[in-house]
């Protein structure tokens, strides 16, 4: 037998019990019921994920509500992608842009219990299967919405119901009440080199 062919038993029989290990721990997985979703941290890829959860619900016929807390005159790639589907895309842009735009707390305060009152009734709506709350982690951080009420609309959810949140700085009490919760990790970014935003890239 050669080292290449050794090798590649070892790798086979590794494998085997790799695969064995997996199904039997994919047997102990059977609970099935809507997640709260979180997606935070100072890297880039928060709203890109939640949106690609979006298409990904859309590629199994299901229907989907999002509202923006932030992007509001902001025209981005997946708001007009996504007004493509109007049967089966709720979208909702309801901030009026970033908080160092407006300069107006009592403004971004008004539209963020707008954004709210819309982000409860879509999770309200039976016929939808995902919500996407993108940015709302901001709304949360400048104090514009209480917390606890928001923790607990979102605790709330009809059983089936999944609702992903977006933005950086996402709160402690959110976090707790999260099924799942990813941080994106900031190593590097083409802003700090002098690179703006970009179509297709960042909206």
């Amino acid at each position: 037998m050669t080292d290449e062919t050794k090798t590649d038993a070892e790798h086979a029989e590794a494998m085997k019990a790799l695969q064995a290990e997996r199904r039997e721990l994919m047997r102990s997985k059977t609970e099935e019921r809507g997640l709260l979703i979180v997606n935070t941290g100072d890297g880039k890829g928060k709203s890109t994920a939640g949106f690609g959860m979006v298409a990904r619900a859309l590629g199994w016929g299901q229907r989907v509500g999002v509202v923006q807390y932030i992007k509001g005159k902001w025209i981005t790639g997946e708001r007009q992608f996504f007004r493509n589907f109007p049967d089966q895309v709720r979208y909702e842009v309801m901030g009026e842009g970033f908080t160092w735009d407006t300069q107006d707390r009592a403004r971004d305060i008004a539209a963020a219990e707008a954004a709210w009152a819309i982000s409860l009734e879509m999770i309200a709506d039976p016929t939808l299967d995902l919500v996407l709350l993108d940015e709302l982690n901001i709304a949360l951080r400048y104090d514009y919405l209480d917390v606890h009420a928001v923790v607990a609309g979102l605790t709330a959810r009809p059983q089936g119901k999944h609702v992903c949140v977006t933005g950086r700085n996402a709160r402690p009490e959110l976090l707790a009440a999260a099924d799942l919760v990813t941080e994106m990790t900031l190593v590097k970014h083409p802003f700090d080199q002098g690179v703006k935003a970009q179509r297709g890239i960042d909206f």
